[in-house]
């Protein structure tokens, strides 16, 4: 089941189908808690909670599985959890079914029914990179936030931290992407696993047998995962190759982005994942 939207001009319906199929073969059921909960912490490490009330209303833009509105709901009043994909909104609602201060509206980023200044903080991780505006559709996501709100994104860097080697290849792997996510989902799907299984599983093992012996791994291809179990491996092989929509931005890139979004008092977080950054609405 897939949603048309067609009066918005903010969106890609390949890359919607495509993410209502990955979470629908991956709901997150598999994944251990605390493995869940290190990922979580590598995203939200800058995240402000101090300045988050238990009452507090936000939303969770591109929510996919709800695999981060799991550890976010419990600490405040109400979650609203935005995703245009019907099939990915029905694996949020079951894994966030004990919750009952989340609420799910099926709609674009630019089409979500939040009202403007209305929510206390916000979050968007590794989705306005599969957008056609990414500066418009974080425009859309600040709109709804209060001055003085926080809001915390993941964007796909453009490995401005990394060697001119690793960027090379880079270029190679988005050639084959480029290939793959053109696919039948069916194909893609299984030309994905076939990835995870030949080239995620082993660079992985091999930057944490590395790491064992001293090795700094922090420039190993894929060494993010040396502590990833292999159906995370699987999961993110699917989206990294399956998904025909992808860019990249370099961290000024990103800077500049957010302040013409209307955010002010931007930081980036030091460690990976590349780039977590985090933002205040103007006008507090």
């Amino acid at each position: 089941m897939s949603s048309d939207f067609k009066d918005s001009k903010n969106v890609d319906q390949d890359v919607v189908d495509g993410f209502g199929d990955e979470w629908a073969r991956f709901d997150q059921s598999k994944l251990e808690d605390s493995e869940l909960k290190e990922a979580f912490d590598g995203y939200f490490r800058i995240f402000p909670w101090d300045k988050i009330s238990a009452t507090a209303e936000g939303f969770d833009m591109g929510c996919g599985s709800g695999r981060w509105a799991k550890l976010v709901a419990p600490r405040i009043g109400k979650l609203n959890c935005v995703d245009p994909s019907e099939q990915a909104l029905s694996v949020a609602k079951k894994n966030l079914g004990i919750f009952g201060n989340c609420s799910f509206f099926c709609s674009t980023i630019d089409g979500a029914n939040l009202l403007p200044l209305s929510q206390d903080f916000g979050y968007c991780l590794g989705v306005l990179h599969h957008i056609p505006d990414t500066l418009g559709g974080m425009k859309s996501c600040v709109k709804a936030l209060k001055p003085g709100a926080p809001f915390l994104v993941y964007l796909y860097y453009a490995f401005d931290n990394r060697p001119s080697w690793f960027r090379s290849l880079w270029k190679v792997s988005n050639i084959v992407r480029g290939v793959i996510s053109r696919l039948p989902y069916k194909l893609r799907y299984a030309v994905s696993q076939l990835l995870a299984a030949l080239v995620y599983w082993p660079l992985a093992r091999i930057s944490k047998a590395a790491e064992s012996i001293g090795i700094n791994v922090s420039s190993f291809p894929l060494s993010y995962y040396r502590r990833r179990s292999f159906y995370t491996m699987r999961t993110d092989a699917l989206d990294r190759f399956g998904t025909r929509l992808e860019k990249r931005f370099s961290k000024e890139q990103i800077f500049k982005m957010m302040g013409e979004a209307g955010l002010e008092n931007i930081s980036f977080s030091d460690a990976a994942p590349f780039w977590c950054a985090v933002g205040y609405r103007e006008g507090c």
